[in-house]
């Protein structure tokens, strides 16, 4: 496979000798975490700063994920770069990538995938901490963006497979929200209608109990685009709830 630079990143990283797979792999960072290990293999992130723009370089060795594309393996970096290439190419607001590659070195299988940092966004999870310092207009364009995103998912048949508040990025735009998904790497085909679409998104709300019945209703008027008191809005508080339920009592 041919390495991906994007090209609005390639002359910042060429100007710092960062614009290949061996510069990106030797370059000395201390990891933002604990590497995760399994199988024998390891992946770990860096956070990289370069003249005011940041990124987040992942690297893995030996790291490997069996897929429909890779039955035999595959770093889980590459499965990663084609989800969020599939998102950018559909519309649908996420990470972009600045590089990918992989090698195999000796028997050894490597993978770089290089992101933007979200700088300047906060995580809904963090949002959700200080929710109630938060006025009502704020919360409200905060439930009505992530609705429309999961929206916009849905519509364009994705399922996103992680679909976490820790996962939804948000940003101030006026009176308004932006959002937008990190973390794609189980992000798959809506395959199977209602079942699909109300699996991704129970595991959002079950993760905000911050949120009150009035506000899930905000959030799923956005989703379904219908008043907050529709039988549609009504269906779908029904679905969630019992989905929700069955979950807890497990």
């Amino acid at each position: 496979m041919t390495d991906f630079l994007a090209a609005e990143d390639r002359a910042l990283l060429e100007r710092h000798g960062l614009g290949t797979f061996d510069a990106l792999w030797a370059k000395q960072l201390e990891a933002v975490d604990e590497p995760n290990t399994d199988g024998g293999g390891w992946s770990s992130v860096f956070r990289l700063e370069l003249e005011g723009h940041a990124y987040y370089l992942k690297r893995q060795s030996n790291y490997l994920t069996r897929t429909l594309h890779a039955p035999f393996g595959e770093p889980s970096f590459a499965r990663e770069f084609r989800n969020i290439s599939r998102y950018n190419k559909l519309g649908i607001p996420a990470l972009q990538a600045a590089f990918f590659g992989q090698r195999k070195v000796d028997g050894e299988v490597r993978a770089i995938l290089l992101t933007r940092a979200l700088d300047g966004w906060d995580d809904l999870d963090s949002l959700l901490q200080c929710w109630p310092e938060l006025t009502a207009a704020q919360q409200s364009a905060i439930l009505k963006a992530c609705g429309q995103l999961a929206r916009l998912l849905h519509g364009l048949r994705q399922v996103h497979g992680c679909f976490y508040p820790k996962h939804i990025f948000l940003q101030a735009d006026g009176a308004d929200y932006r959002a937008q998904l990190i973390d794609l790497e189980k992000t798959r085909p809506l395959l199977w209608g209602m079942r699909d679409r109300v699996k991704d998104l129970e595991p959002l709300v079950r993760r905000a109990p911050q949120w009150n019945e009035a506000q899930l209703r905000e959030l799923l008027a956005a989703y379904v685009d219908q008043a907050t008191d529709s039988s549609l809005v009504d269906a779908w508080v029904t679905r969630l709830t019992a989905r929700r339920s069955r979950k807890e009592t497990r």
